[in-house]
Protein backbone atom coordinates (compact mmCIF):
# COMPACT_ATOMS: atom_id res chain seq x y z
CA UNK A 1 0.00 0.00 0.00
CA UNK A 2 1.73 3.55 -1.44
CA UNK A 3 0.87 6.04 1.49
CA UNK A 4 -0.41 9.44 0.38
CA UNK A 5 1.48 12.31 -0.48
CA UNK A 6 1.90 14.76 2.07
CA UNK A 7 2.77 18.27 2.29
CA UNK A 8 2.89 21.43 4.58
CA UNK A 9 4.32 24.16 6.67
CA UNK A 10 5.84 23.91 9.88
CA UNK A 11 7.27 27.21 12.17
CA UNK A 12 10.72 26.32 13.59
CA UNK A 13 10.88 28.53 17.46
CA UNK A 14 12.71 28.34 19.66
CA UNK A 15 15.17 30.87 21.99
CA UNK A 16 18.43 32.55 20.30
CA UNK A 17 21.27 30.29 19.73
CA UNK A 18 19.43 26.97 20.13
CA UNK A 19 20.22 25.06 17.13
CA UNK A 20 17.18 26.33 14.50
CA UNK A 21 19.13 27.40 11.40
CA UNK A 22 21.64 23.88 11.36
CA UNK A 23 18.18 22.15 11.99
CA UNK A 24 16.79 23.47 8.86
CA UNK A 25 19.67 23.61 6.66
CA UNK A 26 20.28 19.78 7.60
CA UNK A 27 16.80 18.97 6.95
CA UNK A 28 16.48 20.89 3.70
CA UNK A 29 20.16 19.76 2.48
CA UNK A 30 21.82 23.20 1.68
CA UNK A 31 22.62 26.54 3.24
CA UNK A 32 19.52 28.47 3.17
CA UNK A 33 19.82 30.32 6.86
CA UNK A 34 23.23 31.24 7.74
CA UNK A 35 24.52 29.78 11.58
CA UNK A 36 27.14 31.56 13.91
CA UNK A 37 27.92 30.66 17.65
CA UNK A 38 26.26 34.41 17.96
CA UNK A 39 22.52 34.67 19.40
CA UNK A 40 19.85 36.26 17.11
CA UNK A 41 22.21 35.24 14.23
CA UNK A 42 19.02 34.96 12.02
CA UNK A 43 16.79 38.03 11.63
CA UNK A 44 14.12 36.97 9.11
CA UNK A 45 11.42 34.92 8.23
CA UNK A 46 12.66 32.62 5.86
CA UNK A 47 11.85 29.17 4.42
CA UNK A 48 13.73 26.24 3.88
CA UNK A 49 12.23 23.52 1.74
CA UNK A 50 12.99 19.88 2.03
CA UNK A 51 11.60 17.61 0.05
CA UNK A 52 11.27 13.76 0.12
CA UNK A 53 9.94 10.80 -1.27
CA UNK A 54 6.93 10.92 1.40
CA UNK A 55 6.40 14.42 1.34
CA UNK A 56 7.55 18.23 1.55
CA UNK A 57 8.20 20.09 4.59
CA UNK A 58 8.45 23.88 4.05
CA UNK A 59 10.32 25.02 7.25
CA UNK A 60 10.25 28.27 8.11
CA UNK A 61 12.90 29.51 10.50
CA UNK A 62 12.43 32.17 12.78
CA UNK A 63 14.25 34.82 14.70
CA UNK A 64 15.02 33.59 18.42
CA UNK A 65 12.25 34.84 20.53
CA UNK A 66 13.53 36.60 23.61
CA UNK A 67 12.11 38.25 26.56
CA UNK A 68 14.29 41.81 26.25
CA UNK A 69 12.83 44.60 23.47
CA UNK A 70 15.54 47.29 23.43
CA UNK A 71 15.22 48.78 19.67
CA UNK A 72 13.35 48.40 16.94
CA UNK A 73 15.59 45.49 15.65
CA UNK A 74 14.54 43.32 18.95
CA UNK A 75 10.42 44.14 18.19
CA UNK A 76 10.69 43.08 14.55
CA UNK A 77 12.28 40.30 15.49
CA UNK A 78 9.82 39.01 17.96
CA UNK A 79 7.14 39.76 16.21
CA UNK A 80 8.98 37.64 13.18
CA UNK A 81 9.19 35.06 15.15
CA UNK A 82 5.82 35.00 16.58
CA UNK A 83 4.21 35.46 13.70
CA UNK A 84 5.18 32.60 11.93
CA UNK A 85 2.98 30.32 13.65
CA UNK A 86 0.29 31.72 12.29
CA UNK A 87 -1.20 30.00 9.17
CA UNK A 88 1.19 26.64 9.63
CA UNK A 89 0.43 23.31 9.72
CA UNK A 90 2.50 21.98 12.58
CA UNK A 91 5.49 23.38 15.03
CA UNK A 92 9.01 22.67 16.01
CA UNK A 93 10.06 23.88 19.80
CA UNK A 94 13.95 23.34 19.36
CA UNK A 95 15.72 23.72 22.99
CA UNK A 96 19.15 22.79 24.31
CA UNK A 97 20.13 19.60 26.28
CA UNK A 98 19.90 20.07 29.72
CA UNK A 99 18.79 24.13 29.78
CA UNK A 100 15.31 25.22 30.19
CA UNK A 101 15.46 29.34 30.68
CA UNK A 102 12.32 31.46 30.46
CA UNK A 103 12.88 32.45 26.74
CA UNK A 104 12.53 28.71 26.15
CA UNK A 105 8.64 29.27 28.29
CA UNK A 106 8.11 32.56 26.39
CA UNK A 107 8.41 30.07 22.70
CA UNK A 108 6.44 27.38 24.37
CA UNK A 109 3.43 30.06 25.36
CA UNK A 110 3.35 31.40 22.04
CA UNK A 111 3.37 28.10 20.37
CA UNK A 112 0.39 26.84 22.65
CA UNK A 113 -1.82 30.08 22.06
CA UNK A 114 -1.39 29.34 18.23
CA UNK A 115 -3.15 26.23 18.85
CA UNK A 116 -1.23 24.37 16.34
CA UNK A 117 0.56 20.57 17.12
CA UNK A 118 3.89 20.55 18.64
CA UNK A 119 7.16 18.53 18.35
CA UNK A 120 9.64 19.16 20.69
CA UNK A 121 12.95 19.13 19.43
CA UNK A 122 16.15 18.37 22.41
CA UNK A 123 18.97 20.01 20.74
CA UNK A 124 22.69 18.99 21.53
CA UNK A 125 21.99 16.21 22.90
CA UNK A 126 26.02 15.38 22.02
CA UNK A 127 27.22 17.81 24.13
CA UNK A 128 25.55 16.04 27.39
CA UNK A 129 28.50 14.54 28.83
CA UNK A 130 26.11 12.79 31.49
CA UNK A 131 23.65 10.67 29.16
CA UNK A 132 21.67 9.95 32.05
CA UNK A 133 20.51 13.22 33.00
CA UNK A 134 18.25 13.88 29.31
CA UNK A 135 15.70 11.24 30.22
CA UNK A 136 14.81 13.36 33.83
CA UNK A 137 15.62 16.83 31.98
CA UNK A 138 13.31 15.31 28.97
CA UNK A 139 9.90 14.45 31.99
CA UNK A 140 11.11 18.00 33.48
CA UNK A 141 10.17 19.99 30.45
CA UNK A 142 7.17 17.61 29.17
CA UNK A 143 5.18 17.78 32.62
CA UNK A 144 2.41 19.73 32.40
CA UNK A 145 3.27 21.16 28.54
CA UNK A 146 1.48 19.20 25.90
CA UNK A 147 3.63 17.65 22.83
CA UNK A 148 2.87 15.88 19.98
CA UNK A 149 6.35 14.00 19.71
CA UNK A 150 9.73 14.96 21.85
CA UNK A 151 12.74 14.05 19.20
CA UNK A 152 16.31 14.06 20.71
CA UNK A 153 18.63 15.19 18.24
CA UNK A 154 22.07 16.23 17.60
CA UNK A 155 21.23 18.72 14.01
CA UNK A 156 24.73 19.56 13.50
CA UNK A 157 25.89 16.22 13.36
CA UNK A 158 22.67 15.03 11.65
CA UNK A 159 21.25 12.29 14.72
CA UNK A 160 17.60 11.77 15.53
CA UNK A 161 16.73 13.92 12.14
CA UNK A 162 15.57 10.88 10.18
CA UNK A 163 12.47 9.95 12.96
CA UNK A 164 12.37 13.45 12.84
CA UNK A 165 11.31 13.82 9.82
CA UNK A 166 8.77 10.86 9.49
CA UNK A 167 7.10 12.29 12.70
CA UNK A 168 7.02 15.93 11.02
CA UNK A 169 5.80 14.45 7.53
CA UNK A 170 2.69 12.42 9.42
CA UNK A 171 1.99 15.57 10.64
CA UNK A 172 1.01 17.43 7.09
CA UNK A 173 -2.15 17.14 5.38
CA UNK A 174 -2.02 15.15 2.18
CA UNK A 175 -1.13 17.36 -0.68
CA UNK A 176 0.79 17.44 -3.92
CA UNK A 177 4.29 19.49 -3.30
CA UNK A 178 4.13 23.33 -3.43
CA UNK A 179 7.53 23.68 -4.58
CA UNK A 180 9.57 21.46 -7.13
CA UNK A 181 12.53 19.15 -6.19
CA UNK A 182 15.21 21.57 -6.79
CA UNK A 183 13.82 24.63 -5.02
CA UNK A 184 15.09 24.86 -1.47
CA UNK A 185 13.87 28.61 -0.30
CA UNK A 186 11.48 31.21 -1.06
CA UNK A 187 14.31 33.62 -0.77
CA UNK A 188 15.95 35.13 -3.62
CA UNK A 189 19.68 35.17 -4.31
CA UNK A 190 19.72 38.14 -3.68
CA UNK A 191 19.04 38.08 -0.15
CA UNK A 192 21.33 34.74 0.21
CA UNK A 193 24.25 36.76 -1.14
CA UNK A 194 23.71 39.73 1.78
CA UNK A 195 22.86 37.01 4.23
CA UNK A 196 26.04 35.16 3.62
CA UNK A 197 28.34 38.33 3.96
CA UNK A 198 26.45 39.08 7.60
CA UNK A 199 27.18 35.49 8.17
CA UNK A 200 31.23 36.01 7.65
CA UNK A 201 30.48 39.59 10.10
CA UNK A 202 29.80 37.73 12.91
CA UNK A 203 31.85 34.24 12.45
CA UNK A 204 35.52 36.69 11.70
CA UNK A 205 35.19 39.53 14.35
CA UNK A 206 32.84 37.83 17.42
CA UNK A 207 32.33 39.78 20.15
CA UNK A 208 33.67 42.84 18.65
CA UNK A 209 30.98 43.02 16.11
CA UNK A 210 28.21 45.34 17.64
CA UNK A 211 25.04 44.13 16.77
CA UNK A 212 24.12 47.07 14.55
CA UNK A 213 25.76 45.98 11.65
CA UNK A 214 23.49 44.92 8.76
CA UNK A 215 24.35 44.39 5.03
CA UNK A 216 23.01 45.71 2.07
CA UNK A 217 23.57 44.48 -1.37
CA UNK A 218 23.65 47.18 -4.37
CA UNK A 219 23.90 45.27 -6.79
CA UNK A 220 23.84 41.78 -8.11
CA UNK A 221 24.25 41.23 -11.89
CA UNK A 222 24.13 37.95 -14.21
CA UNK A 223 27.58 38.29 -15.95
CA UNK A 224 27.71 34.88 -18.37
CA UNK A 225 28.68 32.36 -16.23
CA UNK A 226 29.52 34.69 -13.55
CA UNK A 227 27.85 36.61 -10.70
CA UNK A 228 28.64 40.18 -9.73
CA UNK A 229 27.96 41.27 -6.50
CA UNK A 230 28.23 44.94 -4.70
CA UNK A 231 27.86 44.55 -0.98
CA UNK A 232 27.43 47.33 1.70
CA UNK A 233 28.35 46.68 5.70
CA UNK A 234 26.27 48.84 7.21
CA UNK A 235 27.23 50.42 10.63
CA UNK A 236 25.57 53.18 13.43
CA UNK A 237 29.28 55.19 14.55
CA UNK A 238 31.81 55.73 12.35
CA UNK A 239 34.18 53.92 15.15
CA UNK A 240 32.66 50.69 14.40
CA UNK A 241 34.54 51.15 10.81
CA UNK A 242 37.89 50.59 11.44
CA UNK A 243 36.24 47.11 13.95
CA UNK A 244 34.96 45.57 10.34
CA UNK A 245 38.01 46.84 7.98
CA UNK A 246 40.70 45.95 10.04
CA UNK A 247 44.57 46.97 9.58
CA UNK A 248 45.47 47.83 6.10
CA UNK A 249 42.22 45.91 5.21
CA UNK A 250 42.48 42.51 6.39
CA UNK A 251 39.50 41.87 8.28
CA UNK A 252 37.13 42.85 5.24
CA UNK A 253 39.29 41.00 3.00
CA UNK A 254 38.89 37.83 5.07
CA UNK A 255 35.19 38.78 5.05
CA UNK A 256 34.75 39.22 0.82
CA UNK A 257 36.71 36.06 0.28
CA UNK A 258 34.84 33.68 3.12
CA UNK A 259 31.42 35.07 1.83
CA UNK A 260 32.41 34.68 -1.67
CA UNK A 261 33.34 31.71 -1.62
CA UNK A 262 30.16 30.52 0.26
CA UNK A 263 28.30 31.62 -2.39
CA UNK A 264 30.18 29.96 -5.12
CA UNK A 265 29.11 26.67 -3.80
CA UNK A 266 25.88 27.94 -2.86
CA UNK A 267 24.77 29.43 -6.35
CA UNK A 268 27.68 26.89 -8.22
CA UNK A 269 29.39 29.85 -10.25
CA UNK A 270 31.69 31.92 -9.99
CA UNK A 271 31.11 35.49 -8.15
CA UNK A 272 32.83 38.63 -8.08
CA UNK A 273 32.00 39.89 -4.90
CA UNK A 274 33.01 43.90 -4.25
CA UNK A 275 32.32 45.22 -0.19
CA UNK A 276 32.28 48.57 1.52
CA UNK A 277 31.80 49.83 4.83
CA UNK A 278 29.63 52.86 5.53
CA UNK A 279 27.53 54.30 8.53
CA UNK A 280 23.83 55.22 9.34
CA UNK A 281 23.22 56.27 12.75
CA UNK A 282 20.93 54.85 15.18
CA UNK A 283 19.53 52.86 12.02
CA UNK A 284 18.94 49.35 14.26
CA UNK A 285 15.87 52.10 15.78
CA UNK A 286 15.24 53.40 13.07
CA UNK A 287 11.66 51.95 11.21
CA UNK A 288 12.61 53.41 8.02
CA UNK A 289 16.04 52.06 7.94
CA UNK A 290 15.02 48.81 8.87
CA UNK A 291 12.54 49.15 5.96
CA UNK A 292 15.29 50.20 3.74
CA UNK A 293 17.41 47.06 5.12
CA UNK A 294 14.76 44.65 4.01
CA UNK A 295 13.51 43.97 7.98
CA UNK A 296 9.64 44.05 7.18
CA UNK A 297 6.69 42.61 9.14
Amino acid sequence: MTLPYRAGTIAVIGRPNVGKSTLINGLVGAKVSIVSPRPQTTRHRLLGIATFPEGQLMLVDTPGIHGKQKNAMNRYMNRAARGAVSDVDAAVLVIEAGRWFEDDALAYAALKESGVPCVLVVNKVDKITDKGSLLPFIAEVTREREFSAVHPISASKRKGTDALVKTLIALMPESEAHYADDEITDKSERFLAGELVREQLMLRLGEELPYAATVEIEKFEVDGEMLRIAAVIWVERESQKPIVIGKGGERMKAISTGARLGMERLFDRKVFLETWCRVREGWSDDEAALSRFGYTD
